[in-house]
């Protein structure tokens, strides 16, 4: 598995992850304008040194198929209005399964680390998904609370809170 930039040439995986069973735990399809606009978001995390983050394809080895999405970036909590990174992904239908949204977290990981701007990694799938929940217990994350969580804008989910320490203590 490889995670590659994501890029303009990208937006028919992004089509294809706007399924229905895909969004199930994300407020439902989007419209082929919010597709767009998020198709403009997920270039630019990557273009812009500045911010914090990037959004990467996920190419499966030797095949050199996608798979699916992966990123992290920027996100404020409300209770503390510190900055943090979040992650999130999505793995194809045909892909589902096989490790590959454990791996792509795992390497996700490093690249957060490896940026060194935040001490934590999340992720805030909805409490109903049990694989991606079952991906941040494999990829180290510790449960911290369950939460009710806006997203998208306009609709209130209920979520875990996983963490992932990115500095060791003392760093």
């Amino acid at each position: 598995m490889r995670l590659e930039p994501w890029s303009e040439e990208d937006f028919g995986l992004l089509r294809a992850m706007n399924a229905p069973e895909l969004m199930e735990h994300l407020g439902g399809p989007e419209t082929e304008e919010q597709l767009a606009a998020r198709q403009a978001r997920y270039e630019r995390l990557g273009a812009d040194p500045d911010r914090a983050g990037c959004m990467f394809r996920i190419v499966l080895l030797p095949e050199e198929v996608a798979a699916g999405a992966i990123g992290f970036w920027e996100h404020a909590e409300e209770a503390s209005a510190a900055s943090v990174y979040e992650t999130g992904w999505t793995v194809l239908p045909g892909f589902q399964g096989r490790g590959v949204a454990t791996a792509a977290t795992l390497a996700v990981v490093e690249r957060a680390r490896a940026e060194g701007r935040f001490h934590h990694l999340h992720a805030y799938p909805s409490t109903e998904n049990a694989p991606s929940n079952a991906v941040c217990r494999k990829a180290g994350f510790t449960l911290l609370t369950e939460r009710e969580f806006e997203y998208p804008p306009g609709h209130r989910m209920r979520c875990n809170d996983w963490r992932l320490e990115l500095t060791p203590p003392g760093a």
